[in-house]
């Protein structure tokens, strides 16, 4: 970087202002005078940086697809990265959700059309790589980096469902699941916050699965709420999800998420061929039958959702499951201390340059100064979902201090001990993944409050998985309109292999589509 200039005293002065703090002339040089020797130590930082390591696997420079290979705009770029010559996953075709970084494939960190091109493979990344799989592109993301599950928020494009291309998919892993469906790919990865792998899997009729928070590392990834977020696959079949599963979960060193967990050895393929009989099955009355709430921006229930998937129910009870209702008021306020952690949580990330501070573990220099760049330098190009988050955290900061990210954070607990009183009974929790279907793409845009909260609508029995922390996978259950419905299973911390069988037992009652 070279020599970093010292600030003036009209700039300290400035400095000091912006914090809400007046300094006359002799304090401010004084100031000045610090801020200097904090300087030449951040330029001697310059000196030690060290090199990228070289990379593993040779790969091709991503390129944009044009419109002829890109009917669904599924793809933000393509590329070719070939891992090992053997592995669990050799030959799979994987497309790798656009904020998650890809060494040399370009990737957007914000709303401007400037790329950003890491020189640095994510952990999970890496750890497909050596398994034998074929990186093939970059796909698009709602909002950019994805924290909007809006599919026609993603940046200069709108990503269209293969089953139906006048309706969305589902984000913010819009382009993972568009790939999919249309046959692009055989795995994708993608990243979940409040239901972004499991939304698009179910309205595009495709299994993604939420593991575990802390199961499978977040370096090298664009952040969103440090608490909340986990990375995962999705796919268009349970025994490729295994595999991946298999491939990325395990501890990382440089993951501060992942402090303290130490998931056990699993075979998780085993676990695809135990079938229904003797499966506890307790269907959560909470996510069903849903009324319309539109003071928090929630549609409610689309009954033909509900009947696919007691029905999907039904067909596993009919091969030996056992099927109860239970209920779980909790899951009702989950929505409202995600809501709170959402805002806060994300607000954060985005003035912490999509990295975060305070933590043990692996900073990506280059990433944080190039979403630093994207966003500050051209603030106004934010979309309508990134404003809302920085515009009410600055009020409930401001306003309440961090009253109510903080509760939401001590409350997390008894929204846990809820799910996990019922899970002490029964082996997977069940419910709609979405509580209706793909929605059609709006037609023109719209209003701020209205698209933020289009995007926001579907997420009312997903979005308690980032409050607790448990696994849950969606899986396909049936089709009215062209549009697929998903079931989604929830499970214990660390029980994917549970959730796996749940979801392969599903794909064992026969051809989803005619459900």
């Amino acid at each position: 970087m070279g020599r970093l200039n010292t600030p003036t005293i009209g700039e300290i002065k400035k400095l000091a202002a912006a914090n809400g703090l007046t300094l006359d002339d002799s304090d401010a040089g004084a100031y000045q005078r610090m801020v200097s020797a904090v300087l030449r130590s951040c330029e001697r930082l310059d000196e030690l940086e060290p090199t990228p390591s070289p990379e593993t696997y040779p790969r091709e420079l991503g390129y944009r697809p044009p419109r002829s290979e890109n009917p669904y705009n599924a793809w933000y770029c393509r590329t070719e990265v070939k891992g090992a010559p053997s592995g669990p996953l050799y030959g799979k075709e994987i497309g790798i959700k656009n904020n998650i970084c890809v060494s040399g494939a370009p990737m957007l960190v914000g709303e401007t059309e400037e790329p950003f091109v890491p020189n640095r493979d994510a952990t999970v990344v890496t750890r497909l790589l050596d398994a034998g799989a074929v990186i093939v592109g970059k796909t698009t993301a709602s909002d950019g980096a994805g924290i909007s599950d809006l599919s026609s928020n993603s940046p200069f494009v709108t990503v269209r469902n293969p089953h139906k291309p006048t309706h969305a998919p589902g984000g913010s892993s819009s382009g993972n699941a568009a790939a999919l469906a249309a046959g692009d790919i055989d795995l994708a990865i993608g990243s979940d916050q409040g239901g972004s792998v499991r939304i698009p899997a179910a309205w595009s009729g495709i299994v993604g699965l939420r593991p575990t928070f802390g199961l499978v590392p977040y370096t090298g990834v664009i952040a969103s709420e440090m608490t909340a977020v986990a990375l995962g696959p999705m796919s268009r079949s349970v025994e490729t999800i295994a595999s991946a599963l298999a491939a990325i979960a395990g501890p990382d060193s440089l993951d501060p998420r992942q402090q303290g967990i130490v998931p056990p050895p699993v075979d998780y393929q085993a676990a695809l061929d135990l079938g229904a009989r003797g499966l506890r099955i307790a269907v959560v009355e909470e996510g069903f039958g849903q009324k319309p709430r539109p003071d928090v921006g929630l549609p409610g229930s689309e009954s033909i959702v509900d009947d696919k998937v007691r029905a999907a129910l039904g067909a596993l009870e009919a091969r030996g499951a056992i099927v109860e209702r239970v209920l779980i008021p909790a899951h009702t306020d989950g929505f409202h201390l995600f809501h709170a952690m959402y805002t806060e949580g994300n607000a954060a990330m985005i003035l912490a340059n999509a990295v975060g501070t305070n933590f043990t573990g692996y900073y990506d220099v280059a990433l944080m100064e190039a979403y630093g760049r994207a966003w500050r330098n051209e603030p106004d190009v934010l979309s309508a979902a990134r404003r809302s988050v920085l515009i009410i955290a600055e009020h409930l900061r401001s306003r309440y201090h961090g009253r109510y990210y903080a509760l939401a954070q001590n409350l997390r607990d008894s929204i846990r001990q809820a799910y996990d009183r019922v899970l002490t009974r029964y082996d997977v929790l069940a419910m709609p993944t979405v509580p209706f279907r793909a929605t059609p793409i709006p037609r023109k845009a719209l209003p701020a409050d209205e698209r933020v909260g289009y995007a926001m609508q579907m997420i009312g029995n997903t979005c308690q998985s980032a409050v607790t922390g448990h696994p849950a996978i969606s899986v396909p259950c049936g089709m009215t309109d062209d549009l697929p419905i998903g079931l989604q299973f929830v499970g214990s911390h660390f029980a994917e292999a549970v959730l796996l069988r749940a979801a392969a037992a599903i794909e064992g009652v026969g051809e989803w589509k005619s459900l």
